[in-house]
């Protein structure tokens, strides 16, 4: 027979694990967050940036998949805030847009976030409020998975790459408003029309000058913006942020890049980088020596160093005007050779789809102002020039070449380890042509700002193939909120499923979306300033399990 004091011991041990158990959950799923100003020396200067429970970046948020996620957020600013959760799968009305799925949150109070985890890996969570993501409104996600993960790996980081300028967010809009090549640094000079002149002849020059006088352009417009301290996990490179391995270890890097308007070329000189997963989804393992991940984007790596020694974690600006830097080493204070930039790619009218022969007899004038309105209706899919990866825009530095002739990622090496969906006909096809005006400074969906354009409507159970049409110079990462977005890259049903798709310019991508999720989401570009000034659309998803339109608007 038990006794009584056996039974009473048993019943305390079982609380006090009750509890354990409970405390460990709180812990796991519970969250409070504060967003301020604060003080920060990234340059040399102290300037105000924006932060979350007082870091930039703000903390690493993990959870398990299954479970019940409370996220506390106070604002203690004078301005208006927010947190949108990049990338899960939530409740329309927890995704944190102001003015799609709520007002915002308030100067001086708190709101509370409640949402399932509904999907494991790596992801992030930023402001939608204003320009404060480029202040430093920014962190990582990452949820662990319930089942066993179909790789190995004995230690993990994550790899938040960011951008930082000195000069406050909304005074560099408003730089490029009113100059749009304010922050392009590279113009070209004189030594570079006699080079070539040397190399073109005379005529070719000065009609390559013409052309690009016309569209109000130069070929080093890579990047709106210039001047950014690049950073890993908010360290700068002479902070060198550093994670430690045992040689032989498998160690998985969770990338991020939650930078405003930096696209990055990531590479480790002297390891190999196995690409595990896409936007938070598994894929089959593609062995690179180097991979570009745009704004928004996460990619996870698998590692193996072998050797006693520094490693340089090295991502390089896609216009070469910086790069961050970290490092992987068996101790702390260890450093390894930082490579030299390569140098600074040039656009060329082949990224338009265009070369000289093309452009014979064409009235430039109707492309003063680089209005790419004028270029509606092209597709660029099915023009001539040689495009060895669908996915870039071939003919100058923006189609990647990894270093010393590796392997550099290709959407086009993206495979799905799991497909989420059955394949399925679209039930129709919806066009989005990528059009802005560089001179004036405003992007654009089918020449319509935000303010202009109607909200796009979707039917709850359908399936919509996207063809988006690039028709500007710039590349732009595309994010369609609450929905998966599959990529068609030829993979058929292992083609991969992103939260976020590079469209590289003169490019025409095709994606298709299981129309599952009922509300109202934002589907934007998500480079700051491109969003900013109006390349932004609200999508209504109408019926579904929650109710009629009515519910969500409209």
């Amino acid at each position: 027979m038990i006794s009584f004091f056996t039974q009473v011991s048993r019943a305390a041990l079982c609380a006090v694990l009750g509890l354990l158990a409970a405390a460990s959950m709180a812990h796991a799923g519970i969250y409070n967050l504060s967003i301020g100003e604060k003080t920060v020396n990234l340059t040399g200067s102290d300037r105000t940036g924006i932060a979350i429970n007082g870091t930039i970046p703000g903390p690493v948020l993990r959870f398990k998949e299954g479970e019940d996620i409370t996220i506390n957020v106070t604002n203690t600013m004078a301005v208006d805030t927010s947190i949108h959760w990049h990338g899960l799968i939530l409740p329309f009305k927890q995704d944190g847009v102001p003015g799609i799925s709520f007002d915002g949150i308030k100067p001086g109070t708190t709101h509370t976030y409640r949402f399932p985890a509904q999907n494991n890996g790596t992801y992030w969570y930023h402001s939608h409020s204003g320009l404060q993501e480029q202040a430093g409104v920014y962190g990582a996600i990452v949820i662990e998975p319930k089942a066993r993960e179909p790789f190995r790996y004995d230690r993990e980081y994550v790899v938040v790459l960011s951008d930082w300028h000195d000069t406050k967010p909304e005074r560099v809009l408003g730089n490029l408003k009113k100059m749009s090549d304010y922050y392009n640094y590279n113009q070209r000079t004189i030594g570079d029309f006699f080079s070539d002149v040397s190399k073109k002849g005379f005529g070719a020059a000065i009609e390559d000058r013409k052309m690009w006088g016309d569209m109000r352009m130069t070929p080093t417009d890579i990047a709106d913006v210039s001047g950014y301290t690049f950073l890993v996990n908010g360290k700068n490179t002479k902070q060198n942020w550093t994670g430690l391995f045992k040689p032989g270890e498998r160690v998985r890097l969770r990338f991020v890049n939650a930078s405003a308007m930096t696209f990055f070329d990531v590479r480790i000189p002297g390891l190999k980088m196995t690409v595990v997963q896409a936007d938070g989804n598994n894929v089959w393992p593609v062995n690179v020596d180097e991979f570009r991940i745009a704004v928004a984007e996460t990619y996870d790596v698998i590692v193996r160093p072998e050797d006693d020694k520094a490693y340089t974690l090295f991502a390089e600006s896609m216009g070469r005007t910086g790069f961050a830097r970290g490092t992987l080493a068996p101790k702390e204070g260890m450093a390894a050779d930082i490579p030299a930039m390569r140098e600074r790619p040039l656009l060329s009218m082949t990224d338009m789809s265009m070369d000289h022969g093309s452009m014979a007899g064409m009235d430039h004038s109707t492309m003063k102002g680089m209005d790419h309105s004028k270029m509606t209706g092209m597709d660029h899919s099915k023009m001539g020039g040689p495009k060895p990866d669908p996915f870039y825009a071939p003919g100058s530095g923006l189609m990647p070449k990894a270093a010393n002739g590796g392997k550099f990622l290709s959407y086009a090496d993206l495979k799905a380890q799991k497909p989420l969906y059955k394949v399925r006909k679209p039930t129709r096809e919806i066009t989005l042509r990528l059009t802005g005006n560089m001179e004036r400074y405003f992007w654009s969906i089918n020449d319509k700002k935000y303010s202009q354009a109607d909200p796009i409507r979707l039917k709850y159970g359908e399936r919509v193939r996207f063809k988006f049409v690039n028709e500007t110079m710039m590349t732009h990462p595309m994010h369609l909120h609450g929905m998966w977005t599959i990529l068609d890259n030829g993979s058929k049903k292992w083609n991969p499923i992103k939260h976020t798709v590079s469209i590289a310019p003169g490019t025409t991508v095709y994606t298709e979306t299981e129309v599952d999720a009922p509300g109202k989401w934002a589907f934007h570009c998500h480079l700051i300033y491109h969003m900013a000034t109006g390349m932004f659309r609200e999508i209504i998803v109408e019926g579904g399990p929650d109710g009629p339109q009515a519910k969500v608007g409209g």
